[in-house]
């Protein structure tokens, strides 16, 4: 069997930290397939060393039979491999040729390159599917489109191998099934994908072959065909996992949440919340459901006071809430807390050690100090939600870009869940977390609800909105849709009223 990739023996240490331990890993050429494991297990560290970003501490890289050396990304790229980043590695202001050709310019006079370069955008366009306007703005195009423009980067570079970290964490529905026909085409032209993914039902649904990680190590290796989502789950945690969400009949309260008539429109003046009104009592969680883009992240965002209305008022237990002052500080301060879709970008600070991330929006309260910082007061908060939510590695002090995408999630979810918030927005809870984190996450969630508090939960995964949700509201194009009770509706019910569809023609 030839093999495009071999790993063997690979050691990775971080300090004190070891990633990687003793790692032997074969992937066969023209297949695709996945590595999964919980956070921290060592996934990304591992294919960050096999293209070049990080060199190993020891081991052995073998590309197409032939042992290779390393020393850097441009390494990589000259011997066919390719990565797509979890977080997407475009600048914004330039467009889409512009990013593509970033690299890989070919010497002082650009359009030459560029003429070329448009020329094979189209012709890999066409034979992938992967179509995207080379002179749009990479700001003005969405993350589906995005994800196209990081995999044609790759394949312009002569890519053989293409590595993707976390590829639909951002990804609609859709937009998900799009990417993995595009990867089907591209494995049955004898390219070979590496697909790293939390979501277990993808790697069924996608991969030939599956490798299991768990604490830095390589623990089992499975043909999909051959295996199940309990059976990966169980080898990826270490344990019996459940993947069933628990709960008790709600007992619900007073109306701690109101929203009437919300509006909210962006600097073109377009409506993105289109008088959007609503309640969430105590003890109760209500689901938003909706393709990505459709004013859900609005609706929150405005709300918690980090986006102004156009008009509506926000009732928070029973008092008024002056939306022309408001702001998150404040809304914090009556008691509602916010877990944001985008923890990078408005979650945390990447440049931050762990603790002062985890103090974000409360570095003013007596605890921490008020105003000299109490560092270890700050340090031994942190400390106590690694255990409680196991974060790892459990270095308070480690810079926050330093921990994988689930473990910056799980520092943002201690630190609003930990402050026993009246009223919980929480947007993608799970977006980017392993299966054994998903079990936990749901777990605190549902505690909260039962503990008296009222959540409003957004997230694209229509299972979670259907395990978590009281209700269910779908949004479409700005406006609420319908209304569902979980026991009453499907995934094809909610689909039409995503899709704008009527509620009474649903």
């Amino acid at each position: 069997m030839a093999f495009a990739i071999e790993l063997i023996d690979i050691h990775k240490r971080f300090g004190t930290v070891y990633a990687n331990r003793g790692v032997n890993l074969q992937i066969r050429k023209g297949s695709i397939h996945g590595i999964v494991g919980e956070n921290g297990a060592g996934k990304s560290t591992l294919m960050s060393i096999l293209y070049g970003y990080y060199a190993a501490t020891s081991g052995t890289i073998m590309v197409d039979g032939r042992e290779a050396h390393m020393r850097s990304s441009r390494d990589a790229i000259a011997l066919g491999i390719g990565m797509v980043h979890q977080h997407f590695m475009l600048v914004e202001s330039l467009t889409v040729l512009e990013n593509i050709l970033l690299g890989s310019e070919g010497g002082f006079w650009l359009k030459g390159g560029m003429e070329k370069l448009r020329a094979r955008l189209a012709d890999l366009g066409k034979t992938y599917g992967l179509e995207v306007d080379p002179d749009a703005c990479v700001a003005d195009i969405g993350v589906g489109q995005r994800q196209r423009v990081e995999i044609l980067k790759a394949l312009v570079r002569g890519a053989k191998v293409l590595i993707l970290d976390e590829p639909t964490a951002v990804l609609t529905p859709t937009e998900a099934d799009s990417l993995f026909d595009m990867l089907r085409v591209l494995r049955d032209e004898g390219k070979t994908i590496v697909l790293i993914t939390h979501k277990l039902r993808e790697i069924m649904h996608a991969t030939d072959h599956v490798s299991v990680m768990r604490r830095g190590e390589m623990v089992a290796h499975f043909e999909t065909a051959s295996t199940s989502v309990e059976q990966l789950a169980d080898a990826m945690v270490g344990r019996k996992v459940s993947l069933t969400v628990a709960r008790a009949p709600a007992h619900e309260g007073r109306v701690l949440l109101e929203a009437h008539d919300l509006v909210v429109r962006d600097a073109l003046g377009v409506a993105r919340v289109d008088h959007v009104s609503l309640t969430v009592r105590a003890g109760e969680i209500v689901g938003i459901a909706g393709v990505a883009g459709n004013g859900q992240s609005q609706l929150l965002e405005a709300i918690a006071g980090m986006q102004r209305l156009a008009s509506g008022r926000i009732v928070l237990d029973g008092q008024e809430i002056d939306t022309e002052t408001s702001n998150p500080r404040k809304m914090r301060e009556l008691g509602l807390m916010h877990v944001p879709e985008d923890r990078h970008r408005h979650g945390l600070v990447m440049s931050f050690e762990a603790c002062e991330s985890g103090i974000l929006g409360f570095q003013h309260d007596e605890e921490y100090g008020r105003t000299l910082l109490d560092r270890a007061a700050v340090e031994s908060g942190l400390a106590r939600d690694m255990e409680t939510y196991d974060i790892r590695p459990r270095d308070p002090r480690l810079t926050t870009h330093s921990f994988s995408g689930g473990n910056q999630q799980k520092i943002v979810l201690a630190r609003e869940i930990e402050r026993g918030p009246k009223v919980l927005l929480v947007g993608q809870p799970t977006r980017g977390v392993d299966i054994g984190a998903i079990e936990f996450i749901h777990k605190r969630i549902m505690a909260l609800r039962d503990a008296g508090k009222a959540i409003l939960l957004v997230s694209v995964e229509l299972d979670e909105i259907m395990a978590l949700s009281d209700r269910i509201l779908v949004m479409c194009d700005g406006r609420i849709t319908g209304e569902r009770r979980p026991d009453q509706t499907n995934s094809r019910d909610l689909g039409l009223l995503m899709a704008g569809i009527s509620d009474k023609a649903a």
